[in-house]
């Protein structure tokens, strides 16, 4: 049996890409559109428990901090869990107006879980953790 499936992971790739595209014009709800309704956000500090919570979260940080910015993202991995899950592994950073790289310390592992619903991919949890250094 092959564990090969092609069309799913170009789904659940372009759903990632129009999520980066969507936060580097500063775009919250675009960013949330591919994210289910119960959908759950970590991060340092925060837990944002559904879509909406999180578009306006993020709608306020476009406004302030995060205004301008964008995302920089190396996947790690992609692998399935049953036919209708799959959990995506990066390294991920904000890059701010004026950086062409995330510093070290800006770093984060991210996990991000898809789940398939209706024949479409949406992420169901997204949680991160900075990167540390080795030994720490």
């Amino acid at each position: 049996m092959s564990h090969s499936r092609p069309a799913d992971e170009a789904a659940i790739q372009a759903v990632l890409v129009d999520s980066y595209k969507a936060w580097e014009a500063g775009d919250a709800a675009g960013m949330v559109a591919n994210y289910a309704t119960d959908a759950t956000a970590i991060m340092t500090g925060s837990l944002r428990d559904s879509r909406d919570v999180i578009r306006e979260n993020m709608a306020l940080a476009f406004a302030g901090p995060l205004k301008g910015s964008s995302t920089s993202n190396k996947q790690l991995s992609l692998r399935f869990v049953g036919r209708d899950a799959a959990i995506v592994i990066s390294e991920s950073g904000i890059l701010f107006p004026g950086q062409t790289e995330v510093p070290d310390t800006g770093k984060v592992n991210a996990t991000w879980v898809f789940e398939k619903r209706d024949g479409q991919w949406l992420i169901a949890a997204y949680h991160n953790s900075p990167v540390l250094a080795p030994g720490q």
